[in-house]
């Protein structure tokens, strides 16, 4: 992939929307490589004992998926310096699985030091599930 050059970018610039899908698969190799095994990620009748709907998705694979749809746009994970976020609502992930909507907006371009702000919107049947979601990238 190539990496985006500062000065192809322009505030206001739209990223995606990007579809990424969630498999209960994905949660359950999420869990071995991350080691949250919490029984709200992989089992649906421990989930639904605690109130939850169903299966969810842990927050950190939201917000990392999120992440990467900023990084491919950049062209180089090694590009993002900064990613901040609150979790808003749960990704339920029902055994036919689900899927992530992600999309950004430019909201700043720094010339002097290469930096962009990117807003970003996640969202899972229409509803926001990341808030104040905000990465920094630093250009060429």
């Amino acid at each position: 992939m190539t990496v985006r050059q500062l000065s192809e970018v322009s505030v206001g610039e739209v990223i995606g929307p990007v579809t990424v899908p969630v498999s209960r698969g994905t949660l359950v190799a999420y869990a071995n490589a991350s080691g949250d095994q919490n029984p709200i990620h992989q089992d649906e009748a421990f989930a639904r004992s605690v109130g939850l709907p169903d299966v969810i998705a842990h927050g950190m694979w939201t917000m990392g998926a999120s992440g990467t749809v900023v990084s491919d746009w950049a062209g180089d994970a090694g590009r993002v310096v900064e990613f901040g976020t609150r979790f808003t609502k749960p990704v339920v992930v029902p055994a036919e699985g689900s899927s992530i909507e992600v999309s950004g907006v430019v909201k700043a371009v720094d010339v002097e030091s290469g930096r962009v702000t990117v807003d970003l919107t996640t969202t899972c049947g229409g509803e926001k599930v990341l808030g104040r979601c905000v990465a920094v990238v630093v250009l060429p």
